[in-house]
């Protein structure tokens, strides 16, 4: 793989043979060291073959492996020219992380009642791959509401607060969903699931604000050193997974009859257009929405939790939503792309919108200092919250990365966990694990991932996002 330095945080794969565009990637010296001979560049490069791709097919430096498209990748693609890719988004629809602040501080919490609050958790919000709640088994009706509204379905039915939608992306629905376009398979699959977090990497993580960067920014978020925060991460489940099954094989089918030439059949896609095209962006808002609402119910559980646990009114606790990201994901939206505004498709897969100050979509509450960016790390170090930047909008579609990426396989993860007490090793340093089974908290172990600190350091270097908090753990719920 041919790589050009741009500067000390950019490099770039040049066009060569069908490529459209360039490819650039965001990594350290360290980082693209170690992955000079990873597929996951030559996906980049593969990515830049996309009709109507625009400006270039970047990689956020928490890049790895995928389907089709690098997690970590980005790529718009024309409104009217460009095409959709199922693999420009992943199987988890929305895969996403919401943040909550507390009016509780560390000091409110002593050792025993921290694993009473984690204890609550895990008995109030499913885990694992199953995973159901019997009193939210949703009935057709219902969830054709929960896939055309969303997060405000929830809301509606009293799991939450209408003032928590004005802290989601996109209020927490995509209005051009269409329920009638997820197959029957897909909704049988999330139709036991809202409200569960799944397995793999998912999990809801009580916390506390260690570091603040820039106490301007933390103060319209919300946020004060030493105060406890939850972050939840999860998706669409399998509902969302099934959705994506479901629409590759005509995607195939579309893209040979549009005579489009793929380097990968993993890059499956449609014109943006055509009836393939259409449906799929329909059946993914619609699996985007299950997962708004999936996070909105697990926040209604984790404000029952903590009154459960600490004795205390839920309206005492002060548990309120910071924000709600989407990191697998693509929308419509308008940059200016050589020198004229433009509505493209951009496909976020493994990366996270990071909007400037200004922006009218980023909330009021933030409108002046921007979007907030939530960067989940590993159980056993801390988490990231950023603020988007104009030089992510010009550079990137408003993009940042969206977590540390991983650096281990699953596989390997299991392998060199062998004979260690990995839940013992975390409950030493003070954090509380609950998971459903041992053989995800390997998978899941700290050294599984890059060091998040070193992906926000590219990206903060970059100026594609600033610093504004850190995060370290103190309880973690896993499937």
């Amino acid at each position: 793989m041919k790589l050009q330095r741009i500067d000390d945080t950019r490099w770039r794969i040049p066009r060569e043979g069908k490529m459209r565009v360039e490819g650039i990637v965001y990594a350290s010296d360290a980082m693209m060291e170690a992955l000079r001979n990873d597929p996951a560049l030559q996906q980049v490069a593969n990515v830049a073959h996309l009709p109507g791709i625009l400006r270039a097919s970047l990689a956020m430096p928490d890049i790895h492996w995928g389907y089709g498209f690098p997690i970590g990748g980005v790529a718009a693609t024309d409104a009217d020219e460009g095409v959709i890719s199922p693999g420009g988004v992943g199987y988890d629809i929305n895969c996403g992380v919401r943040l909550l602040r507390t009016d509780l501080r560390r000091g409110d919490f002593d050792r025993r009642a921290l694993r009473e609050v984690v204890e609550q958790l895990y008995r109030s919000i499913p885990t694992g791959v199953g995973g159901g709640r019997r009193d939210l088994r949703l009935s057709g009706d219902d969830l054709d509401g929960v896939l055309r509204d969303g997060a405000a379905w929830a809301v509606d039915r009293g799991l939450g607060f209408k003032r928590d939608l004005q802290a989601l992306e996109e209020g927490g629905s995509l209005p051009q969903a269409e329920a009638s376009q997820v197959s029957p398979r897909a909704r049988e699959r999330g139709g036991s699931q809202l409200g569960t977090l799944g397995s793999g990497n998912h999990f809801a993580e009580v916390q506390r604000v260690a570091e603040i960067y820039d106490e301007r920014v933390a103060r319209a978020f919300g946020l004060v050193r030493g105060q406890v925060t939850v972050m939840i991460h999860s998706g669409s489940r399998g509902l969302g997974h099934q959705v994506c099954t479901d629409h590759l094989k005509g995607m195939l089918a579309a893209a040979e009859r549009h005579g489009i030439e793929l380097p990968d059949r993993q890059l499956a896609c449609a014109p943006l257009a055509s009836p393939e095209g259409k449906c799929y962006l329909a059946a993914m808002a619609a699996a985007a929405n299950f997962a708004f609402a999936n996070r909105q119910v697990m926040t209604h559980f984790v404000r029952e939790s903590f009154a459960k646990a600490t004795g205390t009114p839920v309206e005492r606790l002060g548990i309120e939503v910071v924000y709600d990201v989407c990191h697998n994901i693509a929308k419509m939206e308008t940059f200016e792309v050589d020198g004229r505004r433009q509505r493209a498709c951009v496909h976020r897969k493994g990366a996270t919108r990071a909007y400037p100050p200004g922006h009218a979509e980023v909330p009021h509450a933030y409108r002046e200092v921007g979007q907030p960016v939530l960067i989940p790390g590993d159980m056993g170090r801390y988490s990231y919250v950023l603020a988007g930047t104009q030089k992510a909008y010009e550079e990137t579609f408003g993009s940042s990365c969206h977590g540390a990426g991983r650096l281990l396989s699953r596989g390997e993860a299991k392998r060199r966990a062998r004979g260690r007490r990995v839940v013992e090793e975390l409950a030493e340093k003070g954090i509380v694990v609950m998971a459903a089974g041992m053989a995800t908290v390997a998978e899941e172990m700290p050294e599984a991932y890059k060091d998040v600190a070193d992906v926000v350091d590219v990206v903060t270097r970059a100026g594609i996002a600033t610093k504004v908090a850190r995060l370290e753990p103190l309880g973690v719920i896993k499937g």
